[in-house]
């Protein structure tokens, strides 16, 4: 059925009829809201300030070091390497000598740098007065002795005193050759583990006898436990 025929048409006249102008609407003021924004890049979502680097002194004055122990970290020459140690390229300080730890000045070598150093005993100080004796680790030991009685070369004058050096032996070292050293896990030699065992079985060791009694029971008990642990931790989130 067509509905137009029912609709009464507007007569043609007031279509060809032009109605006078409508006023306009004033135009509303534009509200503009700017959203909230945050940087995506760059220093923004870091952290304002890094991890420690861990600087500063690592062994104090008079203690005990080995070569190759940093003694102090640093980033820039706050301290010079002075008698017996050494500089790394990142201005680290470590030993070369096995000794103590001393931190001094030197007016003599600089007016204003402060250095660290190592000496081989404990009461030995720093810096040495000029022309004296520097000591060093050459396989001897130095001991006190008497004027005129040592051999020639083997005397030296240090602040009016004489001193003798005295050649130490080093300890004999026997080569064990039955020792069969491979490498670990952690790449350290050891012996294998079945040498370990001979070499207990020769020295008479008693060890447990291993029992594996019931590995499925173990396994279900191990898997209940696994369960329940998970089962808590579901019951915390809630």
């Amino acid at each position: 059925m067509n509905l137009s025929r029912l609709l009464p048409h507007p007569p043609l006249s007031s279509l060809l009829s032009h109605s006078p102008p409508q006023p306009y609407l004033p135009l509303l003021p534009i509200l503009h809201t700017r959203p909230a924004s945050h940087a995506s890049q760059g220093r923004a979502n870091k952290a304002a300030q890094g991890p420690g680097k861990r600087l500063g002194a690592k062994k104090s004055a008079s203690e005990l070091v080995v070569p190759g122990n940093i003694i102090f970290r640093q980033r820039g020459t706050h301290w010079f390497a002075g008698e017996n140690c050494g500089m790394g390229r990142d201005h680290t300080i470590f030993s070369r000598e096995r000794g103590y730890v001393t931190y001094y000045k030197d007016p003599e070598r600089h007016p204003e740098r402060k250095f660290i150093g190592v000496v081989f005993e404990r009461g030995q100080t720093l810096p040495r007065p000029r022309g004296a004796a520097r000591r060093r680790r050459l396989g001897v030991e130095v001991v006190e002795g008497e004027e005129g009685g040592a051999e020639e070369g083997g005397i030296v004058e240090e602040g009016g005193a004489v001193l003798k050096a005295v050649q130490k032996l080093a300890p004999q070292v026997v080569p064990r050759t039955e020792r069969k050293l491979a490498v670990g896990k952690g790449y350290m030699y050891r012996e294998t583990n079945w040498s370990i065992g001979r070499a207990a079985e020769k020295a008479k060791v008693r060890v447990s006898v291993y029992k594996p009694r019931d590995r499925f029971l173990a396994w279900r008990k191990t898997v209940a436990r696994k369960a329940s642990n998970a089962e808590k931790r579901g019951m915390r989130r809630r």
